[in-house]
């Protein structure tokens, strides 16, 4: 689809979403960063710039007011050092002179990326997820492209999107979900694109980023960042695609190569819930789901990536069997449940803060374990109860053993005696959240 089509189909689809019209006037958008948009410029984003292409944004990206701002976002996520060992602890203590540094290697065309420090975090079933880690630098300098850039992209992003967007998450994406399931959208289309951030075309990605941006020198500064040196351990190269996961950057720029696909699915009159990488097509028939699946076979080959042939599937989620999983969700027969991964990714952090050679008081190990399980519960409380249910009692069970093991006694704690010894009441009184107790409690409040 070419840029002219795309914008025009953008358009209509826009327009039909009236629910949406608010916020996609940018005046009332209250998320921009004020030190770079403007009254002038939100308005020129609403009313269109002249040749429908944005000049003179470098400007913006190095000035102080907005470095310091993308230094403020950066110190807040915290995060660690990148490949030269500069902190945000270490940064912070001489930021002043930091930030002068910076600004002026960017007003004078001299900044050039560091490498990318990789690392390597579990991901389940012994298996890991590369991740990386930009210098303190790269992150503010990625932060500060992205408060000029975001606003100019999300004026054309579609409502079907989710991932990475102001205002927008993924309890969202999940009532978008639940809505059209009810509305008789059963027949579900759940694709998966095989690595995406790490095949995604850097030089299609690039074309895109230039329909909408002209600037001479925020264009090469965001290629820079796209083909970053990657290095793991003693090992450095530079990919050749993909853009790096963990950079500040990538979603944004995930959400605009795949602004396309939102585009034409919606312009079919199809039903999609996207966030990030991961959507779903819901459909009404078997018919209707087939044709969207062949769509998006069609794009995604066309635009340089690849399905995943055992993870892409077409279901009646009524169904038993044929349910999809979504944002850590199973919808099957009616239900929603959590998905299998997302239940043993907790209970492996359970198992971690409740080891019995932890050498930590109860109070102090419940104290780790409260707010992991409330902001669990806050993600998961529309799953079924037997859920919440069987969590309560395989926690009460690992503290169980955890207190025999305290007091030099064998046993895992699943004995009679031990539940009178430490009955559920005691753990309570202790001050241990209850998964099940905080669910009945939110569906009486319902």
């Amino acid at each position: 689809m070419q840029r002219k089509e795309l914008k025009a189909a953008a358009s209509t689809v826009l327009e039909t979403a009236k629910q949406e019209a608010d916020a996609q006037d940018p005046r009332q958008w209250g998320w921009v960063e004020a030190s770079v948009w403007t009254e002038r410029m939100l308005a020129a984003l609403s009313d269109g710039v002249k040749g429908g292409k944005w000049f003179s944004l470098m400007d913006k990206v190095y000035a102080r007011r907005t470095l310091e701002a993308a230094w403020k976002r950066v110190a807040a996520n915290r995060g660690a050092a990148g490949v030269d060992g500069v902190s945000v602890e270490r940064f912070k203590a001489r930021e002043g002179h930091y930030l002068e540094e910076l600004q002026a290697a960017l007003k004078e065309g001299r900044y050039r990326p560091e490498p990318i420090r990789r690392v390597h975090i579990p991901k389940g079933s012994g298996q890991t997820r590369p991740l990386g880690i930009p210098t303190v630098k790269d992150r503010i300098v990625q932060t500060a492209l992205k408060m000029v850039l975001e606003p100019i992209f999300e004026r054309e992003f579609l409502p079907v999107s989710y991932g990475f967007r102001p205002g927008r998450g993924c309890k969202d994406a999940l009532r978008e979900v639940d809505a059209l399931l009810r509305a008789g959208y059963t027949f579900v289309v759940d694709a998966d694109v095989m690595s995406y951030f790490d095949t995604l075309p850097q030089g299609p990605l690039m074309d895109r980023l230039k329909d909408e941006i002209s600037d001479g020198k925020v264009l090469p500064l965001v290629e820079a960042f796209v083909g970053q040196d990657i290095l793991d351990g003693l090992k450095r190269w530079r990919p050749t695609m993909g853009t790096p996961q963990g950079a500040v950057l990538s979603p944004l720029l995930a959400n605009l190569y795949l602004h396309s696909l939102d585009v034409a699915l919606t312009e079919a009159g199809h039903k999609v819930v996207r966030y990030a990488d991961d959507f779903v097509i819901l459909c009404q028939s078997q018919q209707e789901a087939e044709a969207a699946l062949m769509q998006v076979q069609t794009w995604v080959v066309a635009n340089g990536l690849a399905l995943h042939p055992e993870k892409t599937h077409i279901g009646d989620c009524r169904e038993p069997g044929h349910g999809f999983e979504f944002l850590g969700y199973r919808f099957e027969c009616g239900r929603r449940s959590v998905r299998k991964k997302s239940l043993a990714a907790l209970k492996d952090v359970i198992r971690h803060k409740t080891r019995r050679t932890r050498g930590d008081s109860l109070k102090r190990i419940i104290e780790d374990l409260n707010p992991i399980l409330r902001g669990w519960f806050a993600y998961f409380k529309h799953a079924l109860p037997w859920t919440f249910r069987l969590l309560d009692g395989f926690i009460r069970r690992r503290l169980r053993s955890l207190l025999r093991k305290q007091q030099k006694r064998p046993g895992f704690g699943r004995c009679h005696a031990d539940h009178l010894r430490w009955p559920n009441a005691f753990f309570a009184e202790q001050g241990l959240f209850s998964v099940y107790e905080a669910f009945v409690l939110a569906r009486q409040s319902r």
